[in-house]
C-alpha cells in the first residue's frame, strides 16, 4: 500500500500523560491546555478517563473537564475501563469512548487483576453499552508487541481478538505498543495479520520507550495506516513498565508528516508552545524533541 495523503492524529496527553503526573494539575489548567490543542487544529483529543478517583486522582474532574469543552470543534473522547465508565462517558455528552483491554496474561493481572478472557468478555459488554448509547467506540488492545519481553504476547491471540471484535460495532480498533518493544518489521507483520481478519479501521498507539517510535510510525505509514495516537511533548508512561515513556510526541510526529508531505491540518507551533507550558508547570523537560525547537 502507498502512504496516506492525510493523517489524523489523536492527542492523548490530557489523559495518558496527565494521569501519571504526581503533581496535581488544576482543572482550569487542563481545560486551558486542551483548548490550545483544539486551536492548533488537532482533530481528535482524548480529554480524560472515567475511572474511580481513588485509583487515578488526577482524573477526578472528568465530568468538569468535559462540560467545559463540549462546544469545541474537534472529536473528544474519554477512556473507560468498565461499564460504569462507559455510562459516565455517555452521560457526559462526549461523542466517543475509548476502551482498553490486555492481550498479555501477566499484564492483565498486573494492570487490572483480570485474565485476558475476562477482559474480552467485559469489553463485549462495554462495546454493546457504548454502541447502544450512540457513542463511537474504539477498542484499544494493549502490549501487542510484548510486555516483559518482545514477542511474549502471541500474535495469534491478537489475530483472534481482531476477528472476534470485527463485527461488534466498533468504530476503530487500536493496537498499542505499550512497552515500546515494536520495530518496523514487527509493526508491518502485525498490521498485515490484523487486516487479514478485520476491516475495522486501525489506529496505532505507539510508545517511544526504546526510541523507535518515529521509525515505527514511518513503517505503518508505508502500510497506509492513517490514524495515530500521539502525546504533547511525549507525556505518559505506565507504572507497571520499568522506564516506560509516553506516546510518540505530537510535535515530533507532525514534523515527520511535514517532511513526508503528508497533510494533517495541525499548527505545530501552537502544540509546541502548549508542551512548553506543561514543561514549565511540571518543572522538568519532556521526552519529546521538537517542542523545544519551535
Amino acid at each position: 500500500m502507498s502512504r496516506p495523503v492525510h493523517v489524523e492524529l489523536c492527542e492523548v496527553g490530557p489523559r495518558d500523560g496527565f494521569q501519571f503526573e504526581a503533581k496535581n494539575i488544576p482543572t482550569e489548567l487542563k481545560i486551558s491546555l486542551i483548548r490550545n490543542l483544539i486551536r492548533a487544529g488537532i482533530p481528535r483529543i482524548q480529554v480524560t478517563s472515567f475511572v474511580h478517583p481513588r485509583n487515578v486522582p488526577q482524573m477526578a474532574d472528568a465530568e468538569q473537564v468535559v462540560a467545559a469543552l463540549l462546544d469545541g470543534p474537534c472529536t473528544m473522547t474519554g477512556l473507560a475501563l468498565n461499564t460504569k465508565g462507559v455510562e459516565r462517558a455517555a452521560a457526559s455528552g462526549l461523542k466517543g469512548v475509548d476502551l482498553s483491554i490486555a492481550t498479555n496474561e501477566q499484564h492483565g493481572i498486573d494492570n487490572a487483576n483480570m485474565s485476558v478472557e475476562e477482559g474480552v468478555l467485559q469489553a463485549e459488554k462495554m462495546i454493546r453499552l457504548g454502541v447502544d448509547a450512540g457513542l463511537e467506540v474504539q477498542l484499544n488492545v494493549q502490549t501487542v508487541w510484548g510486555y516483559r519481553a518482545p514477542g511474549d504476547t502471541p500474535l495469534e491471540r491478537i489475530i483472534k481478538m481482531a476477528h472476534r471484535f470485527a463485527d461488534s460495532g466498533l468504530a476503530s480498533f487500536s493496537l498499542a505498543d505499550s512497552t515500546g518493544m515494536a520495530n518496523p518489521d514487527s509493526i508491518q507483520e502485525v498490521i498485515d495479520a490484523v487486516r487479514s481478519v478485520s476491516s475495522v479501521p486501525l489506529v496505532l498507539h505507539l510508545h517511544d520507550t526504546r526510541g523507535l517510535g518515529i521509525a515505527n510510525i514511518t513503517a505503518a505509514l508505508e502500510m497506509g495506516v492513517d490514524r495515530f495516537d500521539t502525546s504533547l511533548g511525549g507525556l505518559g508512561g505506565c507504572p507497571f513498565i520499568p522506564g516506560a515513556t509516553g506516546n510518540v510526541a505530537t510535535e515530533d510526529t507532525v514534523y515527520l508528516l511535514d517532511q513526508l508531505g503528508i497533510q494533517h491540518g495541525i499548527d505545530n507551533a501552537i502544540v509546541a508552545a502548549t508542551s512548553r507550558q506543561v514543561s514549565d508547570f511540571l518543572e522538568r523537560d519532556l521526552s519529546g524533541k521538537m517542542y523545544r525547537l519551535y
